[in-house]
């Protein structure tokens, strides 16, 4: 399942336009705290975060996540978004809780390997 597919099951809203949106997503991850997900964080993963600061981005950078997904509808200064577009980062929104996303995220990545 890539980004783009993700978002669209979801309703997610992608936030910085067509980026790396084709990027494969096989997991997801959900954390607050940088140190955990630098160390935690599998391969091809999207970050769910309530976090909204630049220091995400070079965390997400650094270990290659698919995406940044906000929950709770949480705005972003346009001035992340700039960042997040020139780093090549996809960054969504969606209206459910982190504990919600993450539910929802596992079910769609498991429907989409035919795992009941």
């Amino acid at each position: 399942m890539t980004v783009k597919e993700l978002a669209a099951a979801l309703d997610l809203e992608v936030l910085t336009g067509n980026i790396n949106l084709d990027r494969q997503v096989g997991s997801g991850y959900t954390s607050d705290l940088l140190s955990d997900v630098i160390a935690n964080i599998g391969d091809d993963a999207v970050w769910i975060t309530i976090q909204r600061h630049v220091n995400i981005l070079g965390v997400a950078k650094l270990k290659e996540v698919s995406a940044i997904i906000i929950p709770r509808n949480l705005a972003l200064e346009e001035a992340f978004l700039v960042k997040a577009r020139e780093e090549g980062i996809a960054v969504l929104k969606g209206s459910p809780s982190a504990f919600e996303l993450s539910a929802l995220i596992y079910n769609e990545l498991k429907r989409g390997r035919g795992v009941a």
